[in-house]
């Protein structure tokens, strides 16, 4: 929704200027030939990451957080159980199955465990053979020290924090292959919170497609988008490109689309700054004439004095000075003074909010009521909506409908 323009000429009174004076009381002293009425709009530099933040991942703490404390009583394991599982496997204790690796480094285990652990090894455990009275199964592609944590990981769920560091990417794809759920799940949860850097991103989010692994895809993504210009310069993303430029055509659609939408997001927060400026305008006017304010207020109301308390509404100095420049001004004829059309401008947004013209003081309410009654269709809907803006700024779209029954 593109902000309103509100200096368009349609916006005011046609024919000659109205001539009736504003009944506003002005100090002597006060600065009624100020010209320059300072514009209050002020837009901060806004920068917001709008990728979507990951879903939680399934059995971690995240979800264990939601269930009751009896359920995590129960489904807590006491160390000694995890201990005689751990031990089991170190000991090999009535092993009866031998894991080979590449560098034929031998790793004592029990089938059952693993057959109960990973379908895919009980598979592999009902073709093995027998050698000397042991099953005889091998896994590839990996090193024999991240295989160890990986059969260990099965018994006990157990694993070293600098084992896990240093084979956590083959850890991955073993839990993958194998389809080791608990162990993926524990890989990703590491990547994400340890391992993750702009230096091996794209590595990992490649290694996260080929693992079926959605969630670390798009935390992998998140960083790319947020550090581009940093994860663009490393020898992952050169290699990338020359090795999957589908890929790097989606990361780059993905980049443009972010931008979009911080850029989108980035004006809905300017117009409603601009529409909440014009709401503290329409409440300082009506403070101004209604019950005046320091030095300037209604004819039949004494004025406060300049060392009166702070005045609580924020706007309420700069329309003070709009008004007094209206007051004053020598031209007051819509279009031919910037400050003037501007106040004209205020005057009919606060006509077609104000809901009680007949004993409202702000000048030209009532005038303002019956030209609304002379306006075209297309004019009288850019009205409505800036009017629905400016109230929905303040969470105030209730007082809409109540509006509604005073119009025309």
């Amino acid at each position: 929704m593109e902000c309103l323009e509100l200096d368009s000429s349609d916006f005011f009174v046609e024919g000659d200027a109205i001539d009736s004076p504003l009944e506003i009381h002005l100090e002597s002293d006060s600065l009624a030939g100020t010209k320059a009425v300072p514009d209050h709009r002020r837009y901060d530099q806004l920068h917001c990451n709008n990728a979507p933040d990951p879903p939680p991942l399934p059995g971690t703490s995240y979800g264990a957080r939601r269930s009751s404390t009896k359920a995590k009583a129960c489904s807590r394991v006491p160390e000694e159980v995890l201990d005689s599982w751990d031990r089991l496997f170190l000991e090999g204790y009535q092993a009866d199955l031998r894991v080979s690796t590449d560098d034929g480094t031998e790793i004592l285990s029990h089938s059952c465990v693993l057959g109960v652990k990973s379908p895919v090894l009980r598979a592999m455990l009902e073709d093995a053979k027998l050698e000397h009275g042991f099953r005889c199964i091998r896994i590839s592609g990996a090193p024999s020290e991240a295989v160890h944590v990986f059969v260990r990981f099965l018994y006990s769920s157990r694993f070293e924090q600098e084992q896990m560091k240093k084979h956590v990417l083959h850890l991955l794809v073993l839990s993958h292959v194998f389809s080791v759920s608990s162990m993926k799940t524990v890989c990703i949860d590491q990547l994400e919170r340890n391992f993750l850097a702009p230096d091996n991103v794209v590595d990992i989010l490649q290694l996260a497609g080929l693992c079926d692994a959605p969630r670390l895809s798009l935390v992998c993504t998140r960083m790319i988008i947020g550090d581009f210009k940093t994860v663009s310069l490393t020898d992952g993303w050169k290699v990338m490109r020359r090795v999957n430029p589908s890929l790097e055509q989606k990361l780059l659609e993905s980049l443009v689309e972010a931008d979009t939408k911080r850029q989108v997001r980035a004006k809905r927060m300017e117009e409603k700054k601009v529409y909440l400026q014009l709401y503290e305008a329409m409440e300082a006017l009506i403070h101004i004439c209604r019950d005046g304010c320091r030095t300037i207020g209604p004819r039949d109301q004494a004025l406060k004095g300049s060392r009166a308390a702070v005045c609580k509404f924020p706007a309420c100095k700069g329309i003070e000075l709009l008004v007094r420049h209206f007051s004053t001004c020598s031209v007051r004829v819509p279009g031919g003074c910037a400050n003037c059309k501007r106040m004209w401008q205020l005057l009919e947004l606060h006509s077609r909010m104000c809901l009680t013209p007949d004993t409202c003081k702000v000048p030209l309410c009532r005038h303002f009521k019956e030209k609304m009654q002379h306006l075209g269709r297309k004019e009288e809907t850019k009205w409505n909506l800036l009017v629905c803006k400016v109230l929905e700024s303040r969470g105030t779209m209730g007082f809409i409908s109540e509006r509604r029954k005073f119009s025309p």
